[in-house]
């Protein structure tokens, strides 16, 4: 649930103050550093509410983790671009890149303990992943 609530704020964020995620994206990723604030907050609102109904808490854990290993090429660029900036600020970039491995590590449990769910919209399929 706090994961979900983590999550759907961040998506939100995204739309509430683009530009500073504007400025974490690598400029190198096409088509633009926009599109990509816009898509990844979509996809955390989605993620975020898909966290907070337990009929698609599974799902939603698993994408989650998708979503934080794609978005992890921000964060390091995020640290390098702030490698001149005040203590205070780098420490909050280099704060985020192990933070992504304890956020993957959180929805890997979710995902864990809600196994009894269908892994995928339309399966009728309740076998569990293996561990």
């Amino acid at each position: 649930m706090i994961l979900g609530i983590f999550v759907l704020f961040a998506g939100i964020a995204h739309f509430a103050n683009p530009d500073f995620f504007n400025n974490i994206v690598p400029p190198w990723l096409p088509p633009n550093e926009s599109f990509w604030t816009f898509a990844s907050g979509v996809a955390e609102i989605v993620i975020g509410l898909m966290l907070l109904r337990s009929a698609t808490r599974r799902r939603g854990a698993l994408a989650a983790i998708w979503l934080f290993v794609c978005v992890y090429p921000a964060n390091l660029y995020m640290t390098w671009d702030w490698r001149d900036r005040p203590a205070g600020e780098q420490f909050v970039s280099w704060a985020r890149l192990p933070l992504q491995f304890v956020l993957i590590w959180w929805a890997w449990r979710i995902a864990q303990q809600n196994e009894e769910e269908a892994p995928w919209p339309g399966s009728t399929s309740q076998t569990t992943a293996p561990h």
